[in-house]
């Protein structure tokens, strides 16, 4: 039994490798992007957790402005997916635009958080 999960988890990973070989590069610098501020995220929790969470306004700006960018980050690479036929009326310009308005917003908002 422990043979065939195995084998199974190889064949797993090995046909999401030969997929995701086949995203184009715009879709995997987005998401390494979204990784790099999901790492983040979770590198600020651990320093809170080790060394204490005396300006909690501030560790709650940094975690939401990491995940929030995040979010938007995965909305971008939804919008700019060209198999996506929901989005196909939407040139990519415009994704990235909304992209750029919506991290302003948010990063306004956090700067407004932290006092």
């Amino acid at each position: 039994m422990a043979k065939s999960t195995s084998s199974d988890a190889q064949m797993l990973i090995r046909s999401l490798r030969t997929a995701y070989a086949a995203t184009p590069t715009n879709l995997k610098i987005i998401d390494l992007y979204v990784v790099y501020a999901i790492v983040t995220a979770v590198i600020q929790v651990v320093y809170m957790g080790v060394v204490g969470s005396f300006p909690f306004n501030s560790f709650l700006s940094g975690v939401l402005s990491c995940v929030g960018t995040a979010v938007l980050a995965v909305c971008l690479r939804i919008q700019v997916n060209k198999e996506n036929k929901e989005f196909k009326d939407l040139p990519p310009e415009r994704a990235y635009a909304d992209f750029i308005l919506c991290n302003l917003v948010l990063h306004l908002v956090i700067m407004n958080f932290l006092g």
